[in-house]
């Protein structure tokens, strides 16, 4: 089972480097379908998988590209340390009462998959939507940051129950509200923002002994060959390409999963 976990590691990094859609969205399901973990593990322990995964990526987008916005990053904090904080109370109670914590889980990451799946379709015109409105009438800072924080608070609620939503939905969020936003501060600013969403509900989720640190361990191992061979191919396979094929897996596997 190690060999697989390993091989599982591989191909979602391969994925994500190729794709740069979240790893959540991809290492849960194949978690839960194809090695038959329950919802409450799968979610744990690749949210403790994403924490550390990402920390790479923002180095370089700090240390290399000067591509965080760090005051985004804090707004988006202040909403979603917060949220992951009261999902993971509300969870605490429901873990006593064994199958129900199960249930939500896995409701919440089916919903979740479903979003992320219509926001690979609609990304693209949604950018542009924002764009125009924003030439049209520009959003005021006051309500700009309001909407932020109230958005990261969602995104901290719906990653800790489900592990899905901080890169796919959170690019979203950042294309919507800041249109003016280079898009490599967007990916760094994101990156560095799911950091400690991640970190926070993972640990969270270890205190309620919903992680696998063995499974975590060897899916670490294959996965950074597999982003590193993933990032080199991205440029050759067309966008328009990859993202409905992706769109369409995960919009299945979500409706399965609350169905």
């Amino acid at each position: 089972m190690a060999f697989g976990y390993l091989v599982t590691g591989l191909l979602v990094g391969f994925l994500v480097g190729l794709t740069g859609v979240g790893g959540g969205s991809l290492m849960t399901p194949l978690l839960v379908f194809l090695f038959r973990c329950k919802p409450v593990v799968a979610v744990g322990t690749d949210l403790l998988f994403a924490a550390i995964t990402k920390c790479g990526g923002v180095l370089i987008h700090h240390g290399k590209h000067k591509s965080v916005n760090w005051r985004i990053v804090g707004l988006l904090s202040l909403g979603s340390l917060p949220g992951s904080l009261l999902t993971l109370f509300v969870l605490r109670h429901f873990a006593k009462l064994g199958q129900a914590q199960n249930r939500i889980i896995s409701t919440s990451l089916g919903v979740a998959l479903i979003l992320t799946a219509l926001a690979q379709l609609v990304r693209t015109r949604l950018a542009r939507m924002a764009s125009e409105r924003e030439l049209k009438s520009p959003q005021t800072d006051g309500f700009r940051t309001l909407a932020t924080i109230t958005t990261g608070c969602l995104i901290g609620v719906l990653v800790t129950l489900s592990s899905v939503g901080a890169g796919a939905l959170g690019t979203i969020a950042l294309l919507v509200l800041y249109p003016r936003l280079p898009t490599l501060q967007v990916v760094g600013t994101d990156l560095s923002f799911a950091i400690p969403l991640t970190l926070l509900a993972g640990l969270g989720h270890l205190q309620l002994g919903n992680v696998d640190v063995s499974l975590l361990g060897n899916l670490l191992v294959g996965s950074l060959p597999g982003i590193w061979a993933g990032s080199l191919l991205s440029a050759k396979i067309p966008d328009r390409f990859l993202r409905p094929i992706l769109a369409s897996v995960l919009f299945v596997i979500g409706l399965k999963l609350v169905m």
